[in-house]
């Protein structure tokens, strides 16, 4: 699969996502990053107990990801950024960081 073809896949998904948002007057920024916030926080607490107990709710966690990538849409159309750009962005900044030898470490620039 090419970069463009990824591109339009979550930009048609991020169209769908947009399709199902309803905010509060004046709050989407603040609204879709704290949902953000939350939903990753539900996910965790999903590896969380799968850790502790050794039960996987793999249904649990797909419901919590797919919440995760319906905000994380959200949160970038609210800055006016295209999901298929983030997608392909990163594919490009991991592939780099891949041929590079530098996967590992930390830093955003490296």
């Amino acid at each position: 699969m090419n970069d463009r073809t990824f591109m339009q896949d979550f930009d048609d998904y991020q169209n769908w996502a947009a399709s199902m948002a309803v905010y509060p007057e004046g709050v989407a920024k603040l609204y879709t990053v704290v949902g953000l916030a939350g939903e990753v926080g539900e996910l965790a607490e999903k590896v969380k107990k799968y850790v502790r107990d050794g039960t996987l709710d793999i249904d649990g966690i797909r419901l919590e990801a797919g919440d995760v990538l319906w905000y994380l849409s959200e949160v970038v159309r609210q800055f006016g950024v295209s999901l298929g750009d983030v997608a392909t962005d990163n594919m490009a900044k991991l592939d780099s960081r891949m041929r590079r030898g530098v996967l590992h470490g930390s830093g955003d620039n490296r």
